[in-house]
């Protein structure tokens, strides 16, 4: 029930108050996108039936993990088990730029030649079930309570959605709401075709890892309503449906990925 809230709260917002006009038609983008959404779950459903919070009853049943050795103060434990998956989701996602067979699978996400709701869902389905696999492993290496990661998950969902929205916030509201969290026009950055300001703003819901880590791009070089999005070598391949989403990652060359071509 999060979940659609959250999208309808943010499907409202954008046609209230949108930051950008869109390239492509709304309907044809969102059946696509919603479309390979369902399938993902379904998958997940088959390939997972446990999902990340049953792996954390299952480690906390048989004293699996770290966290599960010692005793902390369970909001503390909480507050912990979000911030440790929050900068593994961050590490990530680095790597599904920086690894060209990784990369290959997450230009479906980054092919869009648009920046809202939906995009924050569109992803292909073996990059679903690699990280949830990733995401698993993690859980039972870390041993978080399940309350931290049940935390987690509708955090990132909900964060997803948010920072993907074709939404306008004050400029003022942005420079604060960007310290705590990923805002959109934060997010957008890292959907532009300039590959620098691609393999930058790597964070989903937390925004200090890219200040940390050095990946921190606080605005396009174009501005936000000038900007291209997209990937460069593919924007002309225009289709955009869902066959052709799934067939992408096998198809052409891998281009322009290495977060080694961040300053180029």
């Amino acid at each position: 029930m999060a979940f659609v809230g959250v999208f309808l709260l943010m499907a409202l917002w954008e046609l209230v108050a949108a930051r950008r006009p869109l390239t492509l038609g709304k309907a044809r983008r969102w059946t696509a996108n919603l479309s390979l959404v369902v399938l993902n779950t379904v998958l997940l459903r088959l390939a997972f039936p446990t999902a990340a919070v049953g792996a954390a009853v299952i480690s906390a049943e048989r004293g699996w993990g770290l966290l599960n050795g010692f005793e902390f103060p369970p909001l503390l434990a909480i507050l912990a088990s979000v911030v440790v998956l929050d900068l593994a989701i961050y590490l990530q996602h680095l790597m599904f730029h920086a690894v060209p067979v990784l990369w290959r699978l997450h230009r479906v996400h980054h092919a869009d030649l648009d920046f809202d709701v939906t995009n924050g869902l569109r992803f292909h389905p073996i990059e679903i079930l690699l990280s949830m696999g990733i995401k698993l492993a993690l859980v039972v290496l870390i041993g978080p309570p399940v309350v931290g990661v049940l935390a987690f998950e509708v955090v990132l969902n909900a964060t997803a959605m948010f920072n993907h929205g074709n939404v306008r916030l004050p400029q003022a509201l942005d420079q604060v709401l960007r310290w705590l969290v990923v805002t959109p026009d934060m997010h957008r950055v890292h959907h532009s075709v300039v590959v620098a300001e691609a393999n930058s703003n790597f964070g989903f819901s937390l925004p200090w890892w890219d200040r940390l880590l050095g990946t921190y791009q606080a605005q396009p070089a174009a501005g936000h309503e000038n900007m291209e999005i997209g990937v460069g070598e593919i924007r002309e391949q225009r289709p955009q449906g869902l066959l052709w989403m799934l067939l992408l990652p096998f198809t052409g060359k891998s281009g322009n990925y290495s977060i080694g071509r961040r300053w180029l």
